[in-house]
């Protein structure tokens, strides 16, 4: 892919066109068909081809009940890292991510996307670039060969994030180069190792004295012990193009601070927090290795991807059990909605429902670990007479989990209390952030705790974040993005990220313990109206509730296909591909898709999940 001209004076003016604001597609002097939004880390054109994960099935899939659960292709076929090239929503964000692009200037800035989502369509140079120097047109994921229900063979693209992608992640590039930490710039080892005519897959396992070795290629990896493996998806900033960052940060004021603008930061924010600072780098090898790990230190496999202590559990067909020495490959995180969706859409053919299924678990029960609720009466004054009476309470919510709460992608995504006050027959007579599962619609009542962040574009002339339209409804264009309108996600303990402009709350402030860090538990204070002749006592609760994708946001990428014209995923692809797509999509926009699915009754509207309760009785 041609590169953008060296000249430093031009160079810089054409930085400023990327980052300024968003300019309409005739004023563009089409500089972007120079551009490269993924110019870091390995690219395609592999000597050595990525391996279909069904070649890791026969030895790493086994049938038993403990196989079923701890084995890594058993663990890993239903995690959202296995299907992240099927899950409806990324392609339907996909396309308004591209329509925003060309329509500001820098067409094709969904190939930073698809990098992450299908490394084998990436590196196989079916996305931007072909592997031999030159450019293709598949940005919008058409040029990917497969079909969404195929199974993890070779051809098929449509099956994540495989095993041979991560287990040839390398901390460095091959002449030292540092790892990126952002956006999927990993560096794949493409060497022949010790003669097997294949890259090493580097893993946790050592062999001294050759016991026990695998019958193909392998490396240990201590890399692959550490939480920077991670922190390769799991940070995601704006495109580093060739140019510099597509989009930059603005503060409160509108002041671009030069910074790239954070889209992610779980990684950032685990590395700020008790359960990274100091083990991050001990890990690692760095300058602090003499430092002992905080006693709370945990990286981010110790959650994501446990350790078995089941007596039976083991790594391959191969070997004999390991307990305690076979890391589970759930790759678990809140999402409970889209793996249901994958099975009822494609589970059959993948031959793979049961482990969605568990995933679906592992989600549920990653959530119902990653926070406490804790409801305490403040001031009650009984109704009398004429006069109705008021109940205060405050609810504290805890942040267990090893970064905020919620994080990671935030279009869509939120955590919220429903906080009620109930008397003594359990009638209900007040609530706040109440949800009606029929409708998707959450109530933001002048009480309401909704766990958030909202990106936004900076609006020059209001001088505000916009991140709503002219009718007030929600927006979300990630790729466009340069200032945060609100941030009030719940730091993890001992958070340093509170004066960070890429981290730190906005909107809201969290008091700072002794030892200068944020604390990691929110207070919310909430009045009810008690109302004359209400049979005493009280209970006052608070359900902590969590959501994959919101109301607002699946309306909007329906919305967005509508009122761009988008093409459907046939009439899209049909120039692209030697054959019509069989599942999906299919005559409807991706976005439609998306909407039908969300609105089918089997799917539930991306139903809250019950992360955490409290109870207390008022007035006993």
């Amino acid at each position: 892919m041609q590169k953008l001209p060296r000249h430093p004076v031009l160079s810089f003016l054409l930085l400023l066109l990327v980052t300024s604001a968003p300019v309409l597609a005739d004023d563009w002097w089409h500089v972007t068909d120079m551009l490269d939004f993924t110019p870091h880390g390995t690219q395609p054109g592999l000597t050595h081809e990525l391996y279909p994960s069904n070649m890791c099935r026969s030895c790493h899939r086994g049938v038993g009940a403990t196989d079923a659960v701890t084995m890594p292709f058993n663990s890993w076929a239903g995690s959202m890292m296995a299907n992240a090239t099927r899950d409806p929503v990324f392609w339907a964000a996909l396309d308004v991510a591209n329509h925003d692009g060309a329509a500001n200037g820098f067409p094709g800035v969904g190939d930073y996307c698809l990098r992450c989502h299908t490394p084998n369509g990436w590196y196989g140079g079916r996305v931007a670039k072909n592997g031999a120097g030159g450019s293709v047109d598949g940005s919008n994921g058409c040029l990917l060969q497969g079909d969404y229900d195929d199974v993890d063979v070779a051809g098929n693209d449509y099956s994540g994030e495989t095993c041979h992608f991560c287990h040839r992640m390398m901390q460095q590039g091959p002449s030292g180069e540092s790892a990126y930490l952002q956006n999927a710039a990993a560096w794949l080892d493409d060497t022949d190792c010790n003669g097997f005519g294949e890259p090493c897959r580097r893993g946790p396992y050592d062999y001294p004295g050759g016991t026990g070795e695998p019958p193909h290629a392998w490396a240990h990896s201590t890399y692959h012990q550490s939480a920077v493996l991670c922190g390769n998806c799991h940070d995601v900033t704006t495109p580093d193009t060739s140019a510099g960052p597509l989009r930059t940060l603005r503060n409160a004021s509108g002041v671009d601070t030069g910074i790239p603008f954070p889209v992610e930061r779980t990684f950032s924010e685990w590395r700020g927090s008790d359960f990274g600072d100091v083990i991050f780098r001990d890990r690692l090898g760095d300058a602090l290795t003499d430092v002992p790990a905080l006693a709370s230190g945990r990286i981010c496999q110790d959650c994501h991807m446990p350790m078995s202590q089941d007596p039976m559990a083991r790594a391959c067909t191969l070997n004999d059990p390991r307990p305690g020495n076979v890391a589970v490959h759930s790759l678990a995180g809140g999402n409970t909605w889209i793996p249901g969706v994958i099975s009822g859409q494609y589970g059959v053919a993948l031959q793979r429902q049961p482990e969605l299924a568990q995933t679906v678990l592992w989600a549920r029960a990653m959530l119902q670990s990653s926070a406490q609720v804790q409801v305490t009466p403040a001031v009650f004054t009984p109704p009398v007479g004429s006069t109705p009476g008021t109940a205060t309470l405050d609810v504290k919510v805890t942040n267990l989990s090893g970064h905020k709460f919620p994080t990671g992608y935030s279009e869509g995504r939120r955590a919220w209390l429903d906080v009620q006050l109930r008397d003594h027959n359990g009638v209900l007579i007040a609530e706040s952030g109440a949800y009606d599962s029929a409708t998707a619609l959450l109530t933001a009542d002048a009480q309401s705790r909704i766990y958030e962040v909202q990106h936004g574009v900076w609006d020059a002339g209001t001088m505000q974040c916009k991140h709503t339209d002219g009718l007030g409804a929600a927006q979300f264009h990630f790729v466009l993005g340069n200032c945060i309108a609100k941030d009030n996600r719940i730091p993890p303990l001992g958070f340093l990220g509170g004066s960070n402009p890429e981290m730190q709350p906005v909107g809201v402030t969290y008091p700072t313990a002794p030892s200068g860090r944020l604390v990691n538990y929110d207070v919310a204070h909430y009045s009810f109206a008690v109302p004359v002749g209400t049979p005493l006592p009280l209970t006052a609760s608070a359900t902590l509730y969590y959501q994959t994708s919101s109301r607002d946001y699946i309306e909007f990428l329906r919305n967005e296909a509508s009122a761009n014209a988008f093409a459907s995923e046939q009439s899209l692809c049909a120039s692209f591909r030697p054959t019509a797509f069989t599942v999906g999509p299919q005559t409807l926009t991706r976005g439609e898709y998306l909407y039908q699915l969300w609105s089918n009754p089997a799917y539930g509207k991306s139903p809250p999940e019950n992360v955490a309760s409290g109870t207390v009785g008022i007035g006993n």
